[in-house]
């Protein structure tokens, strides 16, 4: 170690201990330039190359690692560029994600996207006419690399709708208003309380107990999720679709989509349905866009503006 380096470290130490104050406002200076030196070693030129393969290029190629609802939530940015270009879109799968970013709840484990989760996505999104092509990517050359959202030098915590990550990398901005998931209605499920709650990201200070006075409320999510809100909810009952194409098609088809934010949010905000969105102050993460849809903190308002939904006709 340098004689500069230890005695920056013995000097932040002791403002540390003795004036808090003034080490936080260090800390903060230290971290504004290296978000600036990361930005112009890292970002920067990936903004360049890409507004010029935007300019120059009438058929673009997207890549996306996931997470499920992360892709879902760049389809507004890709349905807008495919108005002047021919969209391609490959899902990278089995990226690792980054040791000290590992979530041991998520259902992929160590990867933002299994190559399973993939498989059942490309029904759905295959089916979205402003996509050209949709497949697992294997090496092929890509125009637009998605993932880039996550180098940037942020608090996702703090950030913009989720959708907004890819209108800054590119520069175009998408309609977050109109529906960018098209697909039927399901032929047979109609008209239920779709629920979809991971068991991540809940907040608790809401409950879903009072569904006990609604009849047919069904839960789309996995099985351990299901028997989670089970416990609350007894006349729950769990349906295991084929693909995420009948799951986008269950929900199109619903009274009412309720759930925290997941995949299964990601899609009812897409759709366009009457949605319900458990979140909090911590978790600004996603927000409804749009009519029929509400957001809530807490419990009095979680109920009010569920039955408020329900009641409405559109």
């Amino acid at each position: 170690m340098s004689k500069t380096l230890l005695i920056n470290k013995i000097y932040n130490f002791y403002l540390k201990l003795f004036n808090k104050k003034k080490y936080q406002e260090l800390k903060e200076k230290i971290k504004e330039i290296e978000n600036y030196e990361h930005y112009k070693k890292i970002i920067d030129p990936a903004l360049k190359k890409t507004s010029d393969l935007i300019k120059n290029k009438n058929n673009l190629s997207f890549l996306h690692s996931g997470h499920l609802g992360d892709i879902i939530y760049s389809l507004p940015l890709i349905k807008e560029m495919a108005k002047n270009s021919k969209c391609d879109l490959y899902l990278q799968v089995n990226k690792e994600i980054p040791k000290e970013a590992h979530d041991l709840g998520h259902p992929f484990g160590r990867y933002f996207l299994s190559e399973n989760a993939a498989r059942r996505l490309i029904p759905l999104i295959k089916k979205q006419n402003y996509i050209s092509t949709v497949q697992v990517y294997n090496n092929e050359e890509i125009d637009i690399n998605l993932n880039l959202f996550r180098d940037l030098p942020s608090n996702f915590h703090t950030q913009v709708h989720s959708s907004r990550w890819y209108f800054h990398l590119t520069g175009i901005h998408g309609d977050l208003l109109s529906p960018s998931v098209d697909i039927e209605p399901h032929k047979i499920i109609k008209n239920r309380i779709i629920i979809m709650r991971s068991l991540r990201r809940q907040n608790k200070l809401i409950s879903y107990k009072f569904l006990n006075e609604y009849e047919n409320p069904l839960f789309l999510g996995l099985k351990d999720e299901y028997e989670d809100l089970k416990r609350e909810v007894k006349n729950l009952e769990h349906y295991d679709c084929i693909d995420f194409y009948e799951l986008a098609s269950i929900i199109k088809s619903s009274k009412i989509f309720i759930g925290n934010l997941s995949f299964g949010y990601a899609l009812a905000e897409s759709i366009k349905v009457k949605r319900l969105l458990e979140t909090g102050a911590n978790l600004p993460l996603v927000y409804p866009n749009g009519k029929n849809a509400y957001d809530c903190y807490f419990q009095n308002n979680f109920e009010e503006l569920f039955d408020k939904l329900y009641k409405f006709k559109i």
